[in-house]
């Protein structure tokens, strides 16, 4: 008869003690992440699962990303009233907190409350040449989308020829990438306008190829896709630099074409 080592059998169980201790440790830490993220304001969008997300009062709400596209168009679209300049797409399929969180914001605050994860484009190239309006050609698409979406909207941050002073260092605004959407004076009403902006601005950032969105001392960046909004560093004294009366947006940059000649 053969005989198995005597330690074989308790080497054994501390194997299979070893492997069942870490399978319950992972269901715990995604269990555990999806119960923060459903508590956190602003939202956290899992690397798994529909590109968006919605904190309303009950949790979080997972969009697609054509959910959230005619969500917060549809948002837009109410909050703007008669004066919209496009009809609001059907949002059936979407509950109706999620609706009523999109368009009147948390209760004690204006935003964020949409966030969704995205990421650059490789494909796309430097755009060198400028429109008349002195934004390149992508940002001259957003601009374009923007006043198809929006009325009365109070643009800056371009200029024909383009910005070569007056912006941060290495500023998209010098490259004509960027644009200000304004909302003043700062107040209240002013926050939720911009931050009815803002989550239009992320569920549509594939669309126009949107790279950093700056609101309210919040920054949301395809740098980080699944961060959500994070805090944003800036002189607490200058209501400007904290983008506190405008939503900034950027398109990407692209990447210069290799010389293989």
């Amino acid at each position: 008869m053969a005989h198995r080592p005597a330690g074989h059998g308790r080497r054994w169980n501390g194997l299979l003690l070893s492997v069942a201790v870490l399978v319950v440790l992972g269901v715990v830490a995604v269990l555990a992440t999806r119960w923060v993220a459903q508590r956190t304001a602003p939202p956290i969008s899992m690397p798994w699962g529909p590109d968006c997300a919605v904190t309303t009062d009950e949790g979080q709400v997972r969009l697609d990303r054509d959910q959230a596209q005619r969500a917060t168009t549809a948002a837009a679209v109410t909050v703007q009233g008669d004066s919209a300049p496009v009809e609001a797409p059907n949002t059936d399929d979407i509950p109706d907190d999620v609706m009523t969180r999109l368009v009147e914001g948390p209760a004690d605050d204006a935003g964020p409350s949409l966030t969704c994860r995205s990421t650059d484009n490789p494909d796309l190239g430097v755009e060198n040449e400028l429109e008349p309006s002195g934004l390149t050609p992508r940002a001259q698409q957003l601009h374009d989308g923007l006043v198809e979406h929006f009325a009365d909207l109070s643009l800056g941050g371009y200029e024909p020829g383009g910005y070569d002073t007056g912006h941060g260092e290495n500023s998209a605004h010098y490259e004509g990438r960027a644009i200000d959407i304004f909302y003043r004076p700062v107040d209240e009403d002013n926050r939720r306008a911009g931050w009815i902006m803002a989550h239009w601005l992320i569920a549509h950032a594939p669309d126009y190829e949107v790279a950093v969105i700056i609101f309210d001392d919040r920054i949301w960046s395809t740098t980080f896709p699944s961060l959500g909004w994070r805090h944003y560093e800036a002189d607490p004294d200058n209501e400007i630099l904290r983008h506190l009366d405008h939503v900034h947006v950027d398109v990407q940059r692209g990447e210069e074409a290799l010389d293989v000649g």
